[in-house]
């Protein structure tokens, strides 16, 4: 399968930074917090000329698969899939600064799980922020050469279980209205998912550590004058979510098929937002359309699981495991849905995101 290739007008360099943060790791590995971010950002395609692209997974993190999955991607027939459409610390365009947006994985994922929507977007003039969530990603890399597997002691996603699995599918298959459904689930995280509910400050923390490094460190890179776009996938995306609701320098969002976990009770979104979702995940998300004062788009792709809103699109194609929607045709409007969006509302270049329904996606906007 051929993988995507960025369109825009740059080409996209890439770096990494790690920060200790001065939080005590309440996780059981001890210690202080380490937050391992990857940059992607836009770059002059003369300048790259010659340039060596960068590895997409390293051994860790095909390590990290194993132990994660109980499998991973094999590159020996074809090691150029294993290339990413990026260059390592290319030289930065000079004088130029283009919007931050911040990326959150899933649960479980990886900083470059969804590398090539983060790739796109930096080939279309913004530089993209990817957060590593150490040990609730499959493998986090630290820029000292160290790194972390995930710790499954601490994947407590239900509890118990099965009884908690069966609820939650309960309630992909319920009906009622959307203050029905967040009622819905909120009494099934409250009895089944505490853990997940208390992760999501930690992952506020961990964004709001790497964006106090960028604002000191990248400030020659990133335009801050317009605020910060979030987006993620899964866990990821319910943190983009708590960030524009909590956080006043994001001033936009897009929660790719993620859950709400959390407590939510006293927020009300004040910014912009887009919720991505699965046919099978609509209901799961249905706080988001409730207690908010700015425009929120629902856009459903037909045809697809949850895993497959990421990479794993192109390099797991079992449709079993990622949906029968074209790879190709899946990536095309995850990227239309998010620079529709962040060119309205990051960029300010239209009053709000063209999208229409096709045969991949349905649009729906809630004033």
């Amino acid at each position: 399968m051929m993988l995507p290739k960025p369109t825009g007008e740059f080409a996209v360099g890439t770096f990494t930074y790690t920060i200790k943060d001065h939080r005590k790791e309440v996780l059981p590995a001890g210690g202080m917090r380490s937050i391992a971010a990857r940059v992607y950002y836009p770059v002059l395609k003369e300048s790259v000329a010659g340039l060596a692209k960068a590895q997409a997974l390293s051994e860790n993190m095909i390590a990290g698969f194993k132990k994660s999955f109980h499998f991973a991607p094999d590159f020996s027939k074809n090691p150029q899939d294993n290339i990413s459409e990026c260059y390592p610390n290319a030289p930065r365009i000079q004088g130029q600064k283009f919007p931050l947006i911040m990326f959150n994985h899933g649960y479980n994922s990886y900083r470059e799980g969804n590398s090539f929507l983060c790739i796109e977007l930096a080939s279309q003039g913004y530089v993209v922020i990817s957060v590593a969530h150490s040990l609730e990603a499959l493998c986090t890399e630290f820029d000292d050469g160290s790194f972390l597997l995930s710790d499954k002691k601490n994947s407590k996603l239900y509890e118990p279980m099965f009884p908690g699995l069966i609820a939650m599918i309960k309630l992909t298959k319920a009906k009622g209205t959307d203050e029905e459904l967040a009622q819905r689930f909120d009494e099934a995280q409250r009895k089944y998912c505490r853990y997940m509910m208390g992760r999501l400050p930690e992952w506020i923390k961990d964004n709001e550590a790497a964006l106090d490094y960028a604002k000191k460190n990248l400030a020659d890179l990133i335009d801050f004058s317009k605020g910060v776009g979030a987006t993620g996938h899964s866990f990821g995306g319910n943190t983009a979510y708590a960030l524009c609701a909590r956080n006043p320098d994001f001033v936009c969002g897009i929660n790719i098929d993620g859950g709400l976990f959390g407590d939510y009770t006293n927020d009300f979104q004040t910014r912009p937002f887009m919720q991505i979702s699965c046919e099978a995940n609509e209901r799961v998300a249905s706080r988001v359309y409730l207690r908010h004062e700015k425009p929120v788009y629902k856009v459903l792709f037909k045809g697809m699981k949850h895993i497959g809103f990421a990479d794993s699109k192109f390099r797991i194609p079992m449709k079993s495991a990622v949906g029968k929607l074209d790879a190709d045709v899946m990536h095309e409007n995850l990227c239309k849905c998010h620079l529709e969006f962040f060119d309205a509302f990051l960029k300010g270049r239209k009053a709000e995101p063209e999208l229409n329904n096709n045969e991949a996606i349905s649009v729906f906007k809630y004033e």
